[in-house]
């Protein structure tokens, strides 16, 4: 099987995993959209395996494919731009931090909590630019809209981000393979 091929069966798991952990949320309560639950974690998992093509390219995918299982109906089209597709993708960003399986357990670590908190900020700034622009009618009388919409969206992106990065480590601890691309041809001979 082809680098391309394999990269490209990996992105396509991953991005229909990220769908999968989407129905399984917390709503809370954000009436205005926002949610809690694992659907990073694929995003983030590809940005540390493939590095940043990986990364955004899964949260692309996921962000289109999330417009249509949210149904995004009366909603303003670089809205719809700012809160799906590009807030996903930024995330993938987190692949400019380098995760090795092979690295010390408190270097990985760090390098997976900067990824997870890197990527999960450019999203949160996403979300940020989408509600000061297209929600700002929502703020509180006398509230600043730039203010709520950080507040409003935070109030869900962190405990996203603490959420995922508790999974994500434990995950790297009990299966460090998981970061590692194996060439599928190359049978360990025991």
């Amino acid at each position: 099987m082809s680098k391309k091929i394999m990269f490209l069966t990996e992105v396509a798991m991953m991005s229909a995993l990220a769908i999968i952990l989407s129905f399984v949320q917390f709503k809370g309560l954000w009436a205005n959209g926002g949610s809690v639950s694992l659907e990073m974690l694929p995003i983030f998992l590809m940005a540390f395996r493939r590095g940043v093509p990986g990364g955004v390219l899964t949260g692309l995918i996921v962000g289109m494919v999330k417009i249509l299982v949210d149904g995004t109906a009366g909603y303003n089209p670089a809205g719809l731009i700012l809160d799906y597709p590009l807030a996903f993708l930024l995330a993938g960003f987190a692949g400019v931090f380098k995760v090795s399986s092979e690295s010390q357990s408190k270097r990985r670590i760090s390098a997976i909590v900067a990824g997870i908190a890197f990527g999960s900020l450019l999203r949160l700034a996403s979300h940020v630019v989408s509600g000061v622009i297209f929600f700002a009618s929502y703020a509180p009388k006398g509230m600043n809209p730039v203010l709520y919409s950080i507040v409003y969206n935070a109030s869900y992106m962190i405990p996203v981000a603490l959420i995922t990065a508790a999974a994500f480590i434990f995950l790297t601890k009990t299966a460090p393979r998981l970061l590692h691309r194996t060439d599928p041809r190359v049978v360990n001979a025991a």
